[in-house]
């Protein structure tokens, strides 16, 4: 006999609330990583009924935005530039085939040396508003508890190319990651 405790209904409840989320509420929450300007005409990806993930909303602008994955921990939503978009889609599907990060970033490289995978001739932008313990209230419009923070993708950069530092030299201050590679970028996190 199964014991059940009020802790896992609890746990059950949430976690059936979280992958129940309208399609509207994902799109709202989804955009919050663009600025405001740009929210409106975001294309953004989701989940349907079913787990499945889908484009909720066809945009007009250059940004591509994914809601929340109800099924991971704490919270996370992103926009990118559409030109980032075959090598973010590459990995989603790497992943759906069973392979782990690193096997994800060994065949991205190889395929982004050779060509196969296009990747953006200029610097584009990746914007991810999260946190553990963070959360979207419907009631209230907003993200409770994230932090935001800003990658700007320049493939192949160095710390020669970009005069960047290759880690924080203050709080919030960029800094160049993963130098030299196809997917070298700027970060920023402010918060």
């Amino acid at each position: 006999m199964k014991i059940v405790t009020i802790a896992s209904i609890l746990f059950l409840s949430i976690a059936s609330l979280a992958q129940t989320q309208s399609a509207k509420d994902q799109i709202t929450s989804a955009v919050m990583a663009a600025t405001e300007v740009q929210r409106a005409n975001a294309t953004v990806m989701g989940y349907d009924a079913s787990s499945k993930f889908v484009v909720l909303r066809k945009g007009t602008n250059e940004l591509i935005c994914l809601a929340d994955n109800p099924n991971q921990k704490g919270f996370s939503v992103a926009c990118y530039h559409k030109d980032l978009d075959p090598m973010m889609a590459r990995g989603r599907e790497l992943k759906a085939l069973g392979k782990n990060s690193g096997e994800i970033d060994k065949i991205r490289a190889k395929e982004a040396a050779s060509g196969k995978l296009k990747m953006p001739k200029s610097a584009t932008t990746l914007h991810v508003l999260s946190g553990a313990s963070a959360y979207y209230d419907a009631a209230k419009n907003e993200v409770v508890d994230a932090t935001l923070r800003y990658v700007i993708y320049i493939p192949y950069a160095t710390q020669e190319t970009t005069g960047l530092p290759l880690q924080p030299v203050v709080k919030g201050g960029p800094w160049l990651m993963f130098p030299g590679t196809y997917r070298a970028h700027i970060m920023i996190s402010p918060n």
